[in-house]
C-alpha cells in the first residue's frame, strides 16, 4: 500500500488542528510552516477536507481552520477517504468490482483480505490517539515484530 504524499499531509494538517485545539484557529500558514508542507498544496488539501466536513474555515484577522468535530471522533481513514477516494483499490479499481480467471482466481479474496485489514487499522486510530501518541494496543503491537521495521 501506498500512502501519498497528499494523504501524509492531510493527516499531517489534521494532527496540527487536533492538538491546537483549544488555541482557536489555525491559519493555513501556520499548518505549513508547522508541518514543512508546501503552502499551495496544503490550502488545496484543506479545501477537500472543508468540503468533506472534516474542517471548518472563517476568514478575517481571527479566521482560520479548525476541525468541524472532535478529533476522537475523526479517523485517520476518514482524512484519507477524504483527500485520496478509497483506502485500498487495484489499478484504480475497488477490489468488489474486480474479476480474474484462472491462476489469478485468488487474487481477489488477497485484495479483500488486504482491504479489511487497512481498514481495521486506519478505522481503528482516531486523530486523538495519534495526536496524544497513545495508539491503540492491538496497533502498538504491530510495530514490535524485528519485522516490521525491515524494508524487505
Amino acid at each position: 500500500m501506498r500512502i501519498s504524499a497528499r494523504a501524509d499531509y492531510a493527516v499531517r494538517a489534521a494532527l496540527q488542528l487536533a492538538a491546537s485545539r483549544e488555541d482557536g484557529p489555525l491559519k493555513a500558514e501556520a499548518i505549513s510552516d508547522a508541518q514543512d508542507i508546501p503552502h499551495k498544496f496544503l490550502e488545496s488539501i484543506l479545501n477537500d477536507m472543508r468540503r468533506g466536513g472534516l474542517v471548518h474555515s472563517r476568514r478575517g484577522g481571527n479566521g482560520g481552520y479548525r476541525l468541524a468535530r472532535p478529533a476522537e471522533s475523526i479517523t485517520i481513514a476518514d482524512v484519507i477517504r477524504t483527500v485520496d477516494g478509497p483506502l485500498v483499490s487495484v489499478r484504480g479499481v475497488r477490489p468488489p468490482e474486480l474479476s480474474y480467471t484462472g491462476p489469478a482466481e485468488s487474487l481477489l479474496p488477497l485484495w479483500i483480505a488486504l482491504r479489511s485489514h487497512v481498514r481495521e487499522i486506519l478505522e481503528g486510530v482516531s486523530l486523538a490517539d495519534v495526536a496524544s501518541a497513545q495508539l491503540p494496543d492491538e496497533v502498538s503491537a504491530l510495530t514490535h515484530g524485528s519485522d516490521a521495521w525491515a524494508n524487505p
